[in-house]
């Protein structure tokens, strides 16, 4: 939430502007994320977090999502509230459908259909919450009850590992607008800090041949990363 205040002002234009938008071309879904919008989700996801699951600092966020604006939301929601991304071995697992049957020892597990609007599964996954069915009726507005400490880790994934003290200064902020295709969750990580810190934005696009990246792109004056 405090990424998202200080993306807010690091740019004229507030928070209206958009954070994150995706494309799906198989499916020709296009969802588009103001700052706004961004926060609402993060604090849903936040209090979820914290009333469902008894999140607090340093409980390790098992984030199975493929590059996708779910991705981003949950990132930026286990900041909210202390905890450390993980991209394996986590107390809370969130899956989509291709992760649903991933091998974790995490106690809370919670999975999102990863349809537009994160609108439910049509047919209810077992032995896991659906997303789509518990978030809609969360707060939109998210209290902390605890900080984190410099010293907790905020990210503990592959290829990167952050504590909280080093959060702001892991990477140089930008005020550009990449495109990126998918990618491990550090990517995603890192180009979601390198926007919030210096007000820029994302594009993440999911399948697609070169020729729709370039006109997507172009569509959304957006550079090819």
């Amino acid at each position: 939430m405090e990424l998202l205040t200080r993306w807010a002002s690091a740019q004229p234009g507030g928070p209206g502007r958009p954070f994150v938008t995706y494309y799906d071309v198989g499916t020709g879904e296009r969802t588009e994320l103001s700052g706004t919008t961004a926060a609402n989700w993060v604090a849903k996801t936040a209090n979820l977090l914290v009333d469902e699951f008894d999140t607090e600092p340093a409980t390790r966020v098992d984030v199975a999502l493929p590059t996708h604006w779910l991705r981003i939301i949950w990132v930026l929601a286990t900041w909210a509230v202390g905890g450390t991304v993980v991209d394996a071995e986590g107390d809370v697992l969130v899956a989509g459908p291709a992760t649903l049957e991933r091998a974790s020892p995490a106690r809370h597990r919670v999975a999102s259909a990863l349809l537009p609007f994160a609108v439910p599964f049509p047919t209810a996954p077992s032995g896991v919450l659906d997303l789509g069915t518990v978030l809609p009726s969360q707060p939109d507005v998210f209290f902390p009850p605890d900080q984190p400490t410099d010293e907790v880790q905020a990210v503990d994934v592959s290829d990167l590992a952050l504590t909280y003290g080093e959060l702001t200064s892991a990477v140089p902020p930008s005020v550009g607008r990449p495109l990126l295709t998918p990618a491990p969750l550090a990517r995603d990580i890192a180009a979601t800090l390198a926007a919030a810190l210096g007000g820029g934005s994302i594009v993440l696009v999911s399948g697609g041949t070169p020729a729709d990246l370039e006109r997507l792109a172009s569509q959304e004056q957006a550079l090819l990363a």
